[in-house]
């Protein structure tokens, strides 16, 4: 993470050679960008990075003002984006995909509707299931063969939730090894024989790969990307990697619903929105900014060294779709957790 973090400084950096404010347009009307977690953390630096690549998409080149708000799974600031925020059009939010998942799994500080929300832009991130298979090759049966397969997680209700659904939808007996936060400690768990399996997700994920390939893990399969349409594509961070339907082919289980709710949540590296009855108008102004933003070179550069792919509007808009489960999906959701795991979810 110190790599990325100084590509994301750098940046900074280099374009704000005299401060934050250094580059607004003089008589320009300031913009707002409620950031959802705390300053100078992961989603505050994209946030930061964000607005700076944004702002030459506006007329006037206003400055757009981050405001952190709340932890780091971005709740509090969700909660401030539905409650407080007024959809007048001068303020947007960025998030991480935290949040979402927080939502589904129906954590009780959730006060917010992320399928209500006006989607601007994103960047997405790798999900993959490594898995040590010594000399089998990869396969359901393979997998199914370990009964139980003793996963590093940090919780249910983390990123580790589509890896935990995705075994569910496989029939595959699953034993999580719950308070594993963070790819070292998975890794070294992973290195000790502790475990069996690592789901990587973040930012990272290609070079997480290689300490444990060196500790006879393979890549299983991975959570894809999404087109606009909201069909699943190979991951390009991933290549050769397939996604869980192209590695299992049809897959009847009820919880393929929840599955792909969790893949795109934990694929969401930071997610940029609008709150719902924002204006038409102002929206497409946005949406030009962030289009903006999305083909910056300093922003790609920053991107790439992060293992992130930045996503326009349409795409960022079908990985929050995937979020809008049914009533039956998501009390299925958290029956499976509570039935499954218990107190050990969270």
């Amino acid at each position: 993470m110190t790599t990325r973090r100084h590509v994301l400084a750098g940046f900074l950096g280099a374009v704000l050679p005299f401060g934050r404010r250094a580059w607004a347009s003089p008589g320009a009307e300031n913009l707002n960008l409620l950031v959802a977690g705390p300053d100078g953390e992961q989603t505050s630096r994209w946030g930061n990075a964000c607005a700076l690549a944004m702002s030459p998409g506006f007329p006037g080149t206003p400055d757009i003002i981050p405001q952190p708000a709340g932890g780091l799974d971005g709740v509090t600031g969700a909660n401030q984006l539905d409650a407080l925020v007024v959809p007048d059009g001068t303020t947007a939010a960025i998030l991480p995909g935290a949040a979402l998942i927080a939502w589904m799994t129906g954590d009780p500080r959730v006060h917010f509707d992320p399928t209500h929300w006006a989607p601007v832009l994103s960047g997405t991130n790798a999900g993959v299931l490594v898995v040590r298979l010594g000399n089998a090759a990869p396969s359901v049966t393979a997998l199914q063969k370990f009964s139980p397969l003793r996963l590093a997680a940090d919780s249910a209700h983390s990123g580790d939730l589509a890896a935990l659904l995705a075994l569910q939808c496989l029939n595959v007996p699953a034993a999580p090894l719950f308070g594993l936060r963070g790819t070292d400690a998975k890794t070294r768990a992973f290195t000790a024989g502790e475990v069996d399996a690592v789901f990587l997700s973040g930012e990272g994920v290609p070079e997480d790969i290689a300490p444990l390939s060196a500790n006879g893990g393979v890549p299983v399969f991975c959570t894809g990307q999404l087109d606009a349409t909201g069909a699943t594509l190979p991951d390009a961070l991933l290549p050769g990697v397939p996604d869980l339907a192209s590695f299992a082919g049809a897959c009847p289980s009820p919880l393929i619903t929840a599955y792909q709710a969790a893949a795109a949540a934990s694929r969401l590296d930071f997610f940029m929105v609008l709150p719902r009855l924002t204006d038409p108008g102002a929206l497409a102004a946005w949406r030009r900014a962030g289009d903006v933003a999305t083909a910056s070179t300093a922003l790609l550069a920053a991107a790439s060294a992060s293992s992130v792919m930045l996503q326009n509007a349409d795409v960022t808009a079908a990985n929050l779709a995937a979020l809008n489960l049914s009533l039956t999906d998501q009390t299925g959701l958290q029956a499976f957790i509570a039935q499954r795991f218990g107190q050990q979810a969270g």
